[in-house]
């Protein structure tokens, strides 16, 4: 008997739906058995019961919430993180006082925080 590519899609379709070689004979028509069947589905690697991997949800982003604090801008320097924060940190300021990421006012886990907020604020309009 001669697989045509209709019918090879066929029976790999029916084979992925978990239809029996039987019912796939059956569907196919035209002299087809079981065995012939099973024999294209060996050669054609097709496999039964495995599980497709379930995608696993990602974990929620660790969001920082922003107090609002003001303080002089004259004891700040240019290479200290701007994030703000509760308790005075490096040299008695209540910012966080890393080194930022070049060309930003933040370290590079406050520039995150920054940007999960911003998009989250941007998909929430």
């Amino acid at each position: 008997m001669q697989w045509s590519p209709e019918r090879v899609e066929t029976l790999t379709r029916l084979w992925a739906e978990g239809l029996s070689a039987r019912q796939i004979a059956e569907k196919l028509g035209g002299g087809v058995t079981r065995n012939a069947v099973i024999g294209k589905a060996h050669r054609l690697n097709l496999q039964r019961g495995t599980e497709i991997p379930k995608k696993e949800p990602e974990p929620e982003p660790v969001i920082f919430e922003e107090p609002i604090f003001h303080h002089p801008s004259g004891d700040i320097e240019p290479w200290m993180c701007r994030w703000p924060t509760d308790e005075p940190g490096k040299y008695g300021l209540h910012i966080c006082g890393k080194t930022v990421q070049p060309g930003r006012h933040y370290c590079a886990e406050h520039c995150t925080a920054h940007y999960l907020r911003r998009r989250r604020a941007t998909a929430a309009a």
